[in-house]
């Protein structure tokens, strides 16, 4: 039958260099930040009370943020460590030959992790790590807070980039905001220029992502459906909205997105998940 558990290991490589990637684009956004805090234009114009207000707003934005990149990295969502032998006989559980083990239904294989996701919906390339059934709520969360924080930064970057796009012509504003790299090469902008161009392209263009991630997974969330049911057609474990909602997030489905550390305990193991048929059962 097998191992009871799938073998052990750190993800690799691979899932080291995403996180060291991430962690650099992050420490150029905030040595820019404070480049144009410092020595720049300054954040925009605001009164004493709605600086302090922006000022609260950023330590709350960044608390959340840090608090569920914390929580998506240190919750475990694969089958590591989970007794997995003999409970699957008779309920058509996959096997997995290169875990070596018995894996239940909605579990799948990420190559990238070496290892069965409970659940598993996709492997997060700049985290390094699958989302599935452990981690998904600070994922959901994340998507929230980045998107919000990013657009955050990129106000806040705004003043600096329109006194120097003021200085030059429509076209010299165009292609600095879409073609950086070709501006920086043909030396039309200096290295300071380019790196805050740079910055607030990629904090808008990843705000939009992580909106346009949000909105999506939003979608899955009331669905019950993981990415893979989702791209099949599957509607097996759709409980109807607020079932889902307390499956994926906990009966405080409704508090989680405004502060990560808040207790919310998901029912469930992550190995049987409950049926359009089941909730009938319970409810009628």
């Amino acid at each position: 039958m097998g191992e009871p558990w799938a073998a052990r290991g750190a993800e690799g490589a691979p899932a080291r260099m995403s996180l060291v990637l991430t962690a650099l684009w992050v420490a150029v956004v905030v040595l820019e930040l404070a480049y144009v805090m410092v020595l720049g234009p300054g954040p925009p114009p605001l009164g004493p009370l709605a600086r302090a207000l922006q000022l609260a707003l950023a330590a709350y934005q960044l608390l959340n943020l840090l608090g569920n990149v914390g929580l998506f990295l240190r919750s475990d969502p694969s089958i590591r460590g989970v007794m997995l032998a003999g409970r699957g006989l008779g309920q058509g559980w996959a096997y997995c030959y290169q875990c070596q083990s018995q894996v239940p239904p909605r579990s799948g294989h990420c190559s990238a992790c070496r290892v069965c996701i409970l659940r598993r919906d996709h492997h997060c390339r700049l985290l390094g790590r699958c989302v599935g059934f452990h981690n998904y709520r600070p994922f959901l969360c994340l998507l929230l807070h980045a998107a919000g924080v990013l657009l955050h930064v990129s106000v806040l970057l705004s003043p600096a980039l329109s006194a120097l796009l003021q200085a030059h012509s429509a076209l010299y504003t165009v292609a600095l905001l879409l073609l950086p790299w070709l501006m920086l090469l043909t030396g039309k902008v200096s290295l300071a220029q380019f790196v805050l161009a740079f910055v607030v392209d990629t904090c808008v263009a990843g705000a939009l992502l992580c909106a346009a991630g949000l909105l999506f997974h939003g979608m899955l969330l009331l669905r019950g459906q993981t990415t893979w049911e989702w791209a099949r057609g599957r509607h097996s474990y759709d409980l109807g909205t607020c079932h889902n909602l307390q499956a994926a997030l906990g009966p405080r489905w409704a508090l989680v997105w405004f502060w990560p550390f808040l207790a919310s305990p998901l029912p469930g193991d992550g190995i049987t998940f409950q049926t359009p048929t089941d909730v009938g059962l319970v409810t009628s």
